[in-house]
């Protein structure tokens, strides 16, 4: 049978993502998405935290169906709750889906560990002020951020429009030097089927926030085996 991994994700941006990370997975894998309620587009503070509540996220867990695990497929939606509220998110969270569950937030976290790295740059398509949230949660985590870049984009919507050039030329302008990889953070970010050129364009590993939740959805549900063609976190073996 076929590993099933639940994916909750805000409203309509990139979720598109997900058939696509799912064809290049396989068949051995289900990747069924539910749109969690987004009362307003807004990458604010204030925003995100609705987005992420405790509510929103049971409703959508409850709509997902039977399934093998649970990410909840929204960075900013996660981190701005600090490093601590994301942990009481996903564990309310999990208690409503009684399977493994995680947040993309962590899902980043756990991709650096799988990779060994320990110092990353940030392009972020978020304002400054979510961005820098992002960076206080790698560094909650033991992450040395060495360089950070805010496009500056409010809306989901808007960053769900950027193709395929205007993000390898946003990932290579803000890479750099003294970074092991490069972090996309944002699930409104089109990257499942560009995850190869990106690589190739930075020549290094670059981690999508779609790629790491796909991953980590995929490894708790209980395939962890290396793929090819999904960039080099999902062709890394677990201890590798």
């Amino acid at each position: 049978m076929p590993h099933t991994a639940g994916i909750l994700y805000p409203g309509f941006s990139a979720e598109d993502d997900y058939p696509t990370l799912q064809r290049l997975l396989g068949p051995e894998v289900r990747l069924p998405l539910v749109h969690t309620l987004m009362r307003e587009d807004a990458h604010r503070v204030d925003a995100l935290l609705d987005v992420g509540s405790e509510q929103v996220l049971a409703d959508g867990a409850r709509a997902l169906g039977p399934v093998d695990s649970v990410i909840w497929a929204c960075t900013s939606g996660s981190f701005v709750f600090g490093w601590d509220g994301a942990r009481e998110q996903v564990d309310k969270l999990r208690a409503v889906t009684g399977v493994p569950t995680s947040s993309t937030s962590f899902a980043f976290v756990h991709a650096a560990a799988r990779l060994g790295l320990s110092r990353v740059a940030v392009a972020a398509t978020y304002p400054a002020e979510v961005a820098a949230r992002f960076v206080e949660f790698l560094h909650a985590a033991g992450l040395d951020v060495v360089d950070v870049a805010a496009r500056g984009i409010v809306t989901a919507a808007e960053v769900g429009t950027l193709g395929r050039e205007a993000v390898l030329e946003f990932a290579a302008a803000h890479d750099h030097p003294d970074a092991e990889a490069l972090l996309l953070p944002d699930t409104a970010l089109h990257t499942a089927a560009w995850l190869e050129d990106l690589e190739a364009r930075v020549g290094k590993p670059v981690l999508t926030a779609n790629q790491v939740s796909a991953w980590e959805a995929v490894r708790l549900a209980g395939d962890d085996r290396p793929r090819r063609g999904l960039g080099t976190l999902f062709a890394t073996a677990p201890g590798a």
